[in-house]
């Protein structure tokens, strides 16, 4: 049967608490390999990514955290057997040690950014002297030529995105100085800025200030901001890994 992985600790803090199963309601365990742990659980066949599973994933991981440093696994993480597990394990041992060092005591915030789209377009416009002539002249010619229309209708999309740009940059930069540590997620369709940061605990709250400095600041942006969360953005694929794996341990679901 596959194994399940939920994510890797150091292998002093053995077993997880009395009662607590995993997704498909599956008794949890502990490999352990060197000085290294792993949290698993046999992998139900029919694994999806329903909101219970996800809350069973979620839950197991926050009590892996309570007692120290954990390296998570996304939700879907699986490996064909417990062998496979503890061969990454050793295989990647000095790196998921640094990894354990340097995510102890801290947690992932999530901020995905959006533009109010009637005030970003009143921003561009007041800024973008050339659009205002074009939609001035466009008005006083009972709306213009389909010619001009299309031509505005460009130049607005273009410094839309120019201003998505920068305001993707502005942000990043506004809160990376209360961070410890950047990740900048998949581009997706209606944001402009998907960005994950790596805080210190005893420091969240400092960072959720400077968000709401931001939001004041930029009121033609509408920030969403996710956690804290299990440092998933943090866990780095060793040197000669590909994304979307850690040492060999697949991800099925995400």
């Amino acid at each position: 049967m596959s194994t399940y992985v939920y994510g890797i600790t150091a292998a002093s803090r053995t077993s997880p608490p009395e009662g607590l199963t995993g997704v498909g309601d599956r008794p949890l365990r502990v490999l352990k390999e060197g000085e290294l742990a792993a949290v698993v659980s046999d992998a139900p066949e029919d694994l999806r990514p329903k909101r219970r599973e996800l809350l069973a994933h979620q839950n197991v991981l926050a009590e892996a955290a309570a007692g120290g440093s954990v390296l998570p696994l996304r939700f879907g993480s699986v490996a064909p057997d417990d062998d496979t597990v503890t061969g990454v394990l050793a295989e990647r041992a000095e790196h998921y040690h640094e990894r354990l060092r340097a995510l102890d005591g801290r947690v992932e915030y999530n901020l995905k950014a959006t533009h109010d789209e009637e005030a970003v377009l009143r921003r561009v416009m007041s800024e973008t002297p050339e659009l205002r002539a074009l939609a001035e002249a466009n008005r006083k010619a009972e709306g213009g030529s389909y010619e001009q229309r299309l031509q505005l209708g460009e130049m607005v999309a273009a410094a839309v995105r120019a201003r998505e740009a920068e305001d993707a940059a502005d942000v990043r930069q506004a809160l990376e100085s209360v961070a410890t540590a950047v990740s900048v997620g998949p581009e997706s369709t209606g944001w402009l800025a998907n960005v994950s940061f790596l805080v210190d605990r005893e420091e969240a709250e400092e960072f959720l200030a400077a968000v709401e400095r931001v939001r004041e600041d930029r009121p033609h942006l509408e920030l969403r901001v996710n956690g804290p969360l299990p440092p998933y953005s943090f866990v780095e694929p060793g040197p000669a890994e590909p994304a979307g794996t850690t040492g060999g341990i697949g991800t099925e679901q995400e």
